[in-house]
């Protein structure tokens, strides 16, 4: 059957396995999801599924200034052990990680961490500007859920374009990386701060004086 890039794409980040290896896993599982991770798992490929349950408890929190310090990160990357914590692969990829936010500005780590009423909003604005664009009714929905992944491609930081190669996504970064260090790899959390930029709740305390 055919195997969209789409459908290839979900199963690398989910399992860390090669593109060429994704590919002939869901053509061997026509297409099933569950059943081509489980084909990469009998071949010793999903190495980043295996140990995506482990507890990631040690780590580093890394601190980037950028623009002379216009822009400042602080990023919080976890693994399992402190061995791995100190070593150069490991903090080479959470500095990696905290020039992707300092550049691209995500506003979550993942899909996950989006409020339903964020999406609910996102949504409607989709919607409305579909609708004033005159597109048929029938079609609105695909182009609303279209609108709303490239919404979240964008704030979402494992979603984002690496800013190194925009042919892999930060979520494969990560996978990269949990297989090349054999240890489960989190990105826990981040704040981004810019000068001059209030946040949500500095601008609505100004905005009540």
């Amino acid at each position: 059957m055919a195997v969209t890039m789409e459908q290839v794409k979900e199963l690398r980040a989910a399992t860390g396995a090669g593109i060429m290896d994704c590919k002939n896993a869901l053509v061997e599982a026509n297409g099933d999801f569950d059943k081509a991770v489980e084909i990469l798992r009998k071949k010793g490929l999903a190495k980043a599924a295996k140990r995506a349950s482990r507890e990631a408890s040690e780590g580093i929190i890394e601190l980037y200034s950028h623009g002379n310090g216009r822009v400042g990160v602080m990023v919080e990357v976890n693994c399992e052990t402190d061995f791995v914590a100190r070593s150069e692969a490991f903090r080479k990829l959470a500095h990696e990680v905290a020039l992707q936010i300092a550049a691209m500005s995500p506003q979550y780590v993942s899909e996950k961490d989006i409020p339903e009423e964020v999406l609910e909003h996102e949504r409607g604005i989709a919607r409305e500007q579909a609708l004033r664009e005159g597109k048929p009714e029938k079609i609105v929905d695909r182009i609303v859920e279209g609108r709303l992944k490239k919404f979240k491609d964008e704030v979402c930081l494992l979603n984002q374009a690496y800013i190194r190669d925009d042919k892999m996504t930060i979520a494969d970064l990560l996978n990269q990386n949990i297989a090349a260090i054999g240890e489960n790899i989190i990105i826990r959390r981040f704040v981004r701060w810019e000068l001059g930029e209030f946040s949500a709740a500095e601008a609505e305390e100004e905005s009540g004086e």
